[in-house]
């Protein structure tokens, strides 16, 4: 269990550290958020790298998982982790679970961000 958290830990502050730096490139987007959609793409793509790399042959030990596709693409963005869920929801043929699963997490999302906004302006300052 200890080498679990450290490899989820250690993948995870890396992957946080990736991010940053990757928000900090100056890009000319206007109001699309290209940064964020370029990090939870290259998050995606990388997680669907290592699942299938690691499907095929057991590429990666349960540490070495961990470390990349729990800690570091977790760390990079949640996005990753959401994208191979719904992959392998519509692989088993759950398509009503994928589609609502997507419907629902953008629109909570996007819930929870509004209703998060609204509790910080009753706060006190």
């Amino acid at each position: 269990m200890g080498m679990d958290i450290l490899s989820v830990g250690l993948g995870g502050m890396l992957g946080s550290v990736l991010r940053y730096l990757v928000s900090q490139i100056p890009v000319a987007s206007g109001s699309f958020p290209l940064r964020t959609f370029f990090i939870n793409v290259t998050g995606s793509l990388l997680i669907g790298l290592l699942f299938a790399l690691n499907e095929r042959g057991g590429w990666l030990s349960e540490n070495s998982r961990l470390f990349w596709m729990t800690g570091l693409c977790g760390g990079y963005t949640t996005f990753s982790a959401f994208s191979l869920e719904n992959f392998q929801l519509i692989k088993a043929g759950a398509y009503g679970t994928a589609a609502f699963y997507i419907i629902a997490s953008l629109c909570a999302g996007v819930a929870g961000v509004i209703i998060g906004i609204r509790a910080a302006a009753l706060l006190p300052r």
